[in-house]
């Protein structure tokens, strides 16, 4: 499924909120079930949610949609149809679901954590950390959760504390790819697009990168005017309209109000004081 960016907006804005529309949906995908595929729903050939055509992920979100009518509370049902109509732009639904869920199952972990998930991917920010940190086992500290807080943290603004979090989800989990996405992320949302690339590339590095660690590295480098070379990177496993098209995206974003020139200036600002520094 390619890249979603948001309605077209004009100016720096916009922008921002395209950056928070990524954000969102990486906090939403990194739960238990973030690598779910296709076969995992039934009849499916194995190909990983994020590059489902729109027509697939219709068909899947319909299937999923009749076991959950018959068992609405059957967990794992529930989850993979929460993300399913996530996936498919149905996050109020998605949301309803994951409600639902988290008052049959009040104390399981994993419900709580893409309930917090799905709460953050609707846009309801308080909330989701709330029910993340919830989730959470202090004494056994899980990963992903603490990524996912950081993300939470990150789309309110507060980019030092969820670095600090991220960068603790990374001395739980070395080298993971969806923590360094974050973080490049994080840095990106920043307007920092370096620093952003580097995270990014070690992300899509790791043996077990996924489709939108690699999406986001694209992102990345096409906000920096360099769109043929995030076309390539995105062909690797969307199709080559699909690539255009998020590409075509991209070009008309940092075209507007001159908002990419703002964010080349705030960029190689923040390097110059940098220098100036050491």
């Amino acid at each position: 499924m390619p890249i979603t960016l948001p309605a077209r907006k004009t100016g720096k804005r916009s922008m921002t909120a395209a950056l928070l529309v990524m954000l969102a949906a990486s906090v939403a995908g990194c739960g238990t079930t973030d690598r779910m595929s296709t076969g995992s729903i039934g009849r499916g050939t194995g190909k990983p949610l994020e590059l489902m055509s729109s027509g697939e992920l219709r068909d899947a979100t319909g299937r999923l949609g009749q076991s959950y009518a018959r068992n609405p509370n059957d967990k794992n049902i529930a989850l993979k149809y929460a993300i399913v109509l996530q996936m498919n732009g149905d996050a109020d639904q998605s949301l309803a679901v994951m409600r639902k869920l988290a008052i049959a199952y009040p104390k399981d972990r994993d419900v709580l954590a893409a309930y917090g998930k799905a709460l953050a991917a609707n846009g309801q920010l308080e909330p989701a950390l709330d029910a993340v940190r919830r989730a959470q086992t202090p004494e056994y500290p899980d990963w992903k959760l603490v990524s996912a807080e950081g993300a939470i943290l990150d789309q309110l603004g507060q980019r030092d504390e969820a670095r600090q979090l991220y960068r603790k989800a990374q001395d739980l989990k070395p080298n993971e790819p969806t923590i360094l996405s974050n973080l490049g992320m994080s840095y990106l949302l920043e307007g920092d697009l370096r620093t952003a690339e580097t995270y990014l590339r070690s992300a899509t590095s790791q043996p077990n990168a996924d489709s939108r660690v690699r999406q986001n590295l694209a992102l990345a480098v096409g906000l920096q005017g360099r769109f043929d070379e995030a076309e390539k990177i995105a062909s690797q496993e969307l199709s080559p309209e699909q690539a255009q098209a998020n590409v075509a995206y991209l070009r008309q974003m940092l075209s507007q109000q001159n908002a990419w020139s703002q964010l080349k200036a705030q960029d190689k600002g923040k390097k110059q004081t940098a220098t100036a520094v050491n």
